[in-house]
């Protein structure tokens, strides 16, 4: 059919642009592919070079912004016991401070991809209801559009989520997410190759502890048995000194008593300490054994045994307000522990002529008891503060490795109860520990004195 007047005809493609049509479109498909490869390449290099999970996580994040060119991104790997993604790396503008952070597993764009097992491209976050916003809200930084992709083996249930936002140059597309899958199927792979190289080693550490375990229970039973028979011939010389009229020998005798007594309790913490890191490094945790509990006696009894090492670099050990605090339902030797580790911890970061102070208050409203463990030692950088209460807790003690610190978090999580930080380098530390007046089904609470 003719045009109608004062139209022109619809234009024809020529031949030569039907011959280049297919030419322009595989060429598409060779510079994809080209992508891919180099995306598995780069991957498959920086993976090779690490077994550590941090590093590994955090070149894979690295790689997985450079092959699309976005601007941010994270990867949050899953806590199976408490549901939850970790926040395990991040890279972005104010982005830094989201390490660490965890959000449910089943909320968020993160918990739906987490869930279902599929990625989710979203050019538009603001029209998507599953889009956190209070994440963007926390950091400052504007979400425009992400790509979420499911970090998982081969076959089996997701780890975790690798997520990229904001492309530089357009927008987030599936040819990004093709690239994208293959860089999160090595890196999970790589993740969890990694994470069973860790267990190996922590299974080998814990049946070397078992050992040395058994090991020190027997060196400790001649010391616990010449304590006694120790405690027992004084007390028949002190008897007789008594009998003679020697002036002094009373005084003598309780400071024998009370030196005995400190090495038992000494073996016995020994033996019960060395369990205790055996449970924290196989991921166990022995059950608490509450009992009605005063914190000052608990307490007394660390400063007893750390004077002498206090006392040899000049440094107070006191307390404040542990007096007035009430009996709460809690396991003693726990606690000990805990108590122990910091103050110890403290002794060995604080000058000459420093203090550390253990403050006791009572939260009647909120049913806690505030205690704080306060120190005039030298502080510690931000990166250490932020993991030292966390499953990747860092030492900045030569040879420190982490681990006394993951033992009072689990005494403190045993017990229902908080623990936080606040540290400042060049003038000190405070540990502040929040514990429930009264345990569920425990007759024990704020009343009792």
């Amino acid at each position: 059919m003719g045009s109608e007047p004062g139209q022109f005809p619809a234009s024809r493609p020529s031949s030569g642009d039907r011959r280049r049509a297919p030419r322009r479109q595989q060429d598409r498909r060779l510079l994809q592919r080209e992508r891919e490869l180099e995306a598995a390449r780069l991957i498959c290099q920086a993976l090779s070079q690490h077994v550590n999970v941090d590093e590994l996580v955090e070149n894979a994040l690295r790689i997985a912004l450079e092959v699309v060119n976005a601007e941010a991104g994270s990867v949050l790997l899953s806590d199976d016991k408490d549901e939850k993604l970790v926040f395990r790396y991040v890279i972005g503008e104010k982005a830094e401070q989201l390490r660490g952070t965890a959000i449910p597993w089943n909320k968020g764009v993160a918990g739906a991809v987490f869930q279902s097992g599929e990625p989710a491209i979203i050019s538009d976050v603001a029209r998507d209801t599953r889009h956190l916003s209070t994440i963007d809200s926390s950091t400052g930084f504007k979400t425009l559009d992400m790509i979420t992709l499911p970090l998982k083996r081969w076959e089996g249930d997701p780890i975790g989520v690798l997520q990229v936002l904001n492309k530089r140059e357009g927008q987030l597309n599936k040819d990004d997410i093709a690239i994208l899958t293959i860089v999160s199927a090595l890196a999970a792979q790589a993740i969890e190759q990694a994470r069973l190289f860790e267990s190996a080693k922590l299974a080998e550490v814990a049946r070397l502890l078992g050992d040395i375990g058994h090991d020190i229970k027997n060196l400790l039973t001649p010391v616990i048995a010449g304590a006694e028979f120790l405690q027992t011939e004084l007390n028949k010389l002190f008897g007789s000194m008594v009998t003679m009229g020697i002036s002094g020998t009373q005084a003598s005798q309780d400071l024998c008593n009370r030196v005995i007594g400190l090495l038992q309790d000494a073996a016995r913490r020994i033996q019960d300490r060395v369990k205790e890191i055996g449970d924290c490094v196989k991921g166990l945790s022995t059950p608490p054994e509450f009992a009605p509990c005063r914190i000052v006696g608990v307490v007394d009894d660390v400063i007893k045994t750390l004077h002498v090492l206090a006392d040899e670099k000049n440094i107070l050990l006191r307390t404040d307000g542990l007096g007035a605090l009430p009996s709460i339902s809690a396991d003693e030797r726990r606690l000990f522990n805990a108590f122990y580790n910091l103050i110890h911890n403290a002794i060995s970061v604080v000058q000459g002529g420093g203090s550390i102070t253990v403050r006791g208050s009572v939260d009647e409203a909120g049913g806690v008891m505030h205690l704080a463990v306060v120190d005039t030692g030298k502080g510690m950088p931000a990166d250490i503060r932020d993991s030292l209460f966390t499953a990747h807790a860092k030492s900045n003690k030569v040879g420190g490795t982490g681990l006394g610190t993951k033992i009072v978090k689990d005494v403190v999580d045993a017990h229902g109860g908080q623990i936080s930080v606040e540290s400042k380098e060049d003038v000190g530390t405070t540990i502040h520990i929040r514990l429930p007046l009264q345990q569920a089904g425990s007759a024990v609470g704020s009343s009792a004195r």
